[in-house]
């Protein structure tokens, strides 16, 4: 998007006329939303055509249960993905790097946590981003512990797998990762701005001057912002389909073949042992939410416990090794060990709550 000239004479700059949106976009709209739904809801019937009728495998088999699952998972993956990052391509036309920082700048530590974990919600940035966010961040006064939140929260409690764990379980689930992820990136940087660590950033990141660049997000014209949906479906979903793809290969390999008590014996809630080793296998992995949900759905199917399946689909969403590594050209090892500890610790105490409780029979059933 271009920039207005600095030298620009004042009174030559007229902000845009906000257009409204056309009744032929609007027609169009509704239209194409009503046909989403109508195939959405016949995504079981088709799967199990493709399956039985076109491909010719046989029911109730290991092969056969593992193509339908993978077929269904496919078409109903994707057609969320699509719909979901186009809402949020919107949403993210009124949130530029620029705009969060100023609309988190001047808060009140505590409050701007929560304020911060909030906000991460609706401005998803991923891990590529984190080192640009930080230094923006530090370097516009907002306190190290709210910096925190949001780079918490924005990819722990990713706005896609919010909407996939509803289409896939239901309010309950969805609602149970969006508060626990939110208290997690709220305690976690509260912590963490208790413990004053300022000095264990590195020392350029205080040097770094950031100029106050010039947010027009507020400037666009519906149609563009609509033009801003379009081009996330095209870059983001572009991106994701081929992790989107191997995850719902992988949880189909896991719903088909996997013995069932062999699973629900490792990620049992009987096992003490279950949610530390979740999160140990899940740090290393490199997966954006798209592509663990679906193994999250078939560990479920299998009779792992929620909270042993919640601590794993965390970890690697929130303490992914490659944002460590990106982290740490802006922060020391030290800071960075703290931060993995204290979001580990709340991962792994979420993990066990859920387990003792048997929340899975209470929100699954």
């Amino acid at each position: 998007m271009s920039k207005k000239c600095c030298c620009e004479k004042k009174e030559d700059y007229k902000l845009p006329v906000k257009a409204t949106l056309p009744m032929r976009t609007v027609v169009i709209g509704i239209l194409s939303l009503a046909a989403w739904w109508l195939l959405y809801g016949q995504l079981g019937a088709i799967s199990q055509w493709i399956t039985y009728n076109l491909i010719g495998l046989t029911r109730n088999t290991h092969l056969g249960s593992s193509v339908e699952f993978f077929l269904f998972d496919t078409l109903k993956v994707m057609m969320l993905l699509v719909l979901i990052v186009f809402a949020v391509g919107i949403v993210r036309s009124f949130f530029t790097p620029e705009h969060t920082r100023k609309i988190l700048a001047g808060k009140h530590e505590s409050i701007g946590n929560v304020f911060a974990a909030l906000l991460g919600i609706v401005t998803p940035f991923c891990s590529c981003s984190a080192v640009p966010l930080f230094i923006g961040f530090v370097t516009t006064g907002i306190p190290l512990g709210v910096t925190f939140s949001f780079l918490i929260s924005a990819p722990m409690v990713n706005e896609i797998a919010l909407v996939l764990l509803y289409g896939m379980f239901g309010w309950k689930v969805a609602a149970l990762y969006l508060g626990t992820g939110l208290l997690i990136a709220i305690v976690a940087g509260w912590i963490i701005g208790r413990m004053k660590m300022e000095k264990h950033v590195e020392k350029w990141v205080y040097a770094t001057q950031m100029g106050d660049a010039d947010d027009a997000s507020q400037e666009l014209t519906w149609p563009t912002r609509i033009q801003y949906g379009l081009d996330a479906v095209k870059d983001i979903v572009g991106k994701v389909w081929p992790y989107v793809i191997a995850g719902i290969a992988v949880g189909a390999g896991i719903h088909g073949y996997a013995p069932e008590n062999a699973l629900a014996a490792i990620m049992g809630k009987d096992a003490w042992w279950s949610v530390p080793l979740a999160v140990i296998i899940g740090i290393p992995m490199y997966s954006n939410a798209a592509g663990i949900i679906p193994v999250v759905e078939a560990l479920l199917s299998k009779g792992a416990a929620l909270g042993t399946v919640l601590a794993f689909m965390m970890s690697v969403i929130a303490l992914s090794l490659p944002e460590m590594v990106i982290l740490r050209k802006v922060l020391k090892p030290r800071l960075i060990a703290t931060f993995i500890g204290v979001v580990g610790i709340g991962i792994l105490l979420i993990g066990y709550l859920f387990n003792i409780m048997d929340l899975h029979k209470l929100i699954l059933k």
